[in-house]
């Protein structure tokens, strides 16, 4: 049940290290010195090869934008289990420097026909995020990605534990039992080298058309055509229409307080992305003013803003992971994405590689998407960007780190974050900034990444 779960989760919570990823030059899960000139940037997430590539655009000269971005199209061909170019999401950017801080939402939609296939919205707000505030050429964010899929990538660790638990999903779908089965029909091992050429096909054309290139219907051929006729031969259709129509939004989040800090999370809906953290927040926020402990506070708001959604249960594998980047001129910013489901539908579309997500509708995933920046001002730095995916657990564990910078605690090392193996795929990721020093926290109970650029001297 969801409620016995969320709180077997929280009150078992777990303070597990794991293995740091060697990247040379680049820091594996470390803090730095804060410092005008002197701060490095970080990148933070759920798989290792998806945050080396935001770490390289960030060397590149990139800003967090560009990061955040890069490590989306990474995540679609190194975990597409939940970042597939099928799935939708939400993030948040705050920029010190222009004194302002924006959402980008672009969930996945029900077609107009309904069904059981989700309208995609990754690749249209993650366009709209790096055009309107990143520092490279689109085509610079997007070819990492396409590289991994034309030439290969190693399944990481963290993609081989969802693989395992995904295995008859996968042997139900020829592209992704194509990708991930062995000879035998099993689950290829974390370290084996995939390739998928049609998602490579897909990246070209978005890294050279842009959106459009995924979303617009000008003929036959184009992706769109493609994804309109798969689906309209397997009784979920999503229309030309559907995709042509499709618009992300750029939207003011809402904001809260907690402690000193003023807490950006997003906008506030009846369901949907912010739907959750929201009522969680709200309620801690409350429980917090009459003095209630931490982990006491963090507990009961839980409970109750589960008891709000009214959802009796819910899966192991949402479909949904989280990450966030900050640079060293303080641009922040938190993502989280799902596929309704890992792998979504676990449908993928023939000649494009794109695997499609869940309808909204008969999912809850989206729910419990808890990307969150905090900050003392809006021309302040943050001293948080990070994100909770995949359940209530990863909601709980970003209002726990919340709750303790309140309270002036230190949080520097992987084992300060609250996380849980009663969830596994409920995770959260977050750069933390404590007086000068700043660190990137992965999952003390998964598999991610943490990393910092160090500065330029």
């Amino acid at each position: 049940m969801l409620y016995s779960r969320a709180l077997a989760g929280l009150t078992g919570l777990l303070l597990l290290t794991a293995c740091s990823v060697d990247i040379g030059s680049i820091g594996s899960t470390v803090g730095l010195s804060g410092g005008s000139g002197t701060a490095g940037a970080l990148v933070v997430g759920d798989e290792p090869f998806a945050v080396r590539t935001g770490a390289a655009i960030l060397g590149q000269g990139g800003n967090a934008v560009d990061a955040a971005a890069a490590m989306y199209f990474a995540l679609s061909a190194t975990y597409p289990v939940a970042a597939g170019l099928g799935g939708g999401g939400i993030c948040i950017v705050h920029d010190p420097v222009k004194n302002q801080t924006q959402e980008y939402d672009f969930e996945v939609r029900d077609a107009a026909k309904g069904g059981a296939y989700a309208v995609p919205g990754n690749i249209r707000g993650i366009a709209l995020m790096q055009m309107t505030e990143g520092a490279l050429p689109w085509q610079k964010v997007v070819s990492p990605a396409e590289v991994y899929a034309r030439t290969g990538v190693p399944i990481s660790k963290a993609l081989a534990a969802r693989l395992a638990d995904t295995a008859d999903v996968i042997r139900l779908d020829a592209g992704l039992s194509a990708v991930y089965l062995d000879e035998s029909g099993k689950p290829k091992a974390a370290g084996t080298v995939v390739t998928n050429r049609e998602l490579a096909d897909t990246l070209a054309a978005v890294r050279t058309g842009g959106p459009d290139a995924f979303y617009a219907a000008t003929n036959a051929a184009t992706i769109a055509a493609t994804i309109a006729a798969y689906t309209a031969g397997e009784g979920g259709e999503i229309t030309m229409a559907d995709l042509a129509a499709y618009k992300a939004a750029q939207v003011t989040p809402r904001v809260t307080q907690i402690g000193s800090d003023y807490v950006f999370i997003p906008a506030a809906k009846k369901s949907g992305a912010g739907a959750f953290a929201g009522a969680l927040l709200d309620r801690l926020a409350h429980a917090q003013s009459a003095g209630t402990a931490i982990d006491a506070a963090v507990i009961a708001s839980l409970q109750d803003a589960l008891k709000d959604l009214k959802v009796a249960d819910l899966p192991k594998d949402l479909g949904a992971t989280g990450f966030a980047a900050m640079d060293a001129r303080g641009q922040a910013v938190a993502c989280a994405v799902t596929m309704n489901g890992p792998f979504g539908s676990g449908h993928t579309v023939r000649g494009t590689g794109v695997t499609l997500a869940k309808a909204p509708s008969t999912s809850p995933a989206s729910v419990f998407l808890t990307p969150v920046i905090a900050a003392r001002r809006a021309d302040s730095p943050a001293e948080l960007a990070g994100a909770g995916a995949g359940g209530p657990n990863g909601a709980a564990a970003i209002a726990y780190a919340l709750s303790r910078l309140a309270a002036g605690e230190e949080i520097l090392t992987r084992k300060d974050l609250r996380s849980t193996g009663v969830a596994p795929y409920d995770t959260v990721n977050a750069i933390v900034c404590s007086g000068s020093t700043c660190a990137a926290l992965s999952d003390p109970a998964a598999n991610g990444l943490g990393a910092l650029v160090p500065a330029k001297q």
